[in-house]
């Protein structure tokens, strides 16, 4: 898979219909980051006026995830990846535009060498912030990833 944001939505639309249905979109990647939006709207609202949160989870996911899936295709080897755990903390009311940010692309390139060189399976957390047209925080998820090479 291509790691440009047009290749990862069509990815999304395809795999990932619910986070497609839901406004989810990537914006960028690099080597350091993933930026992953969403807008509120009807479709994606919560009874309070506001994204449902299992919205802002998938986002949030997503923009963790997609980081750990590109540092892996940059290694050529074949490793499994997998979340095992989450927790998130809510600030304030996500309306308008959401943006969500991991910028711990080279943490994730040293669990990956960790992961090669042992063999074994390898657990860490990434964290995904989330902050609304104003730039202020909305929300914090935590994801814990494990990555294993296969045999």
């Amino acid at each position: 898979m291509k790691f440009t944001p047009k290749h990862i939505n069509r990815f999304l639309f395809f795999k990932l219909p619910s986070a497609w249905i839901s406004g989810i979109r990537v914006k960028s990647i690099d080597d350091q980051q993933a930026v992953v939006t969403a807008k509120h709207k009807w479709i994606n609202q919560n009874p309070f006026n506001s994204m449902y949160f299992a919205v802002l989870a998938m986002g949030a996911e997503l923009s963790t995830g997609i980081l750990v899936m590109k540092k892996i295709q940059d290694t050529g080897k074949n490793i499994s990846m997998l979340v095992t755990g989450t927790q998130g903390e809510f600030t304030k009311k996500a309306k308008g535009r959401i943006r969500f940010i991991c910028d711990e692309g080279k943490a994730i390139d040293a669990y990956i060498q960790k992961a090669l060189e042992t063999g074994e399976g390898v657990q860490f957390d990434l964290t995904s912030k989330a902050y609304d047209e104003a730039n202020d925080l909305v929300c914090t998820f935590k994801f814990r990833w494990n990555i294993k090479q296969k045999k």
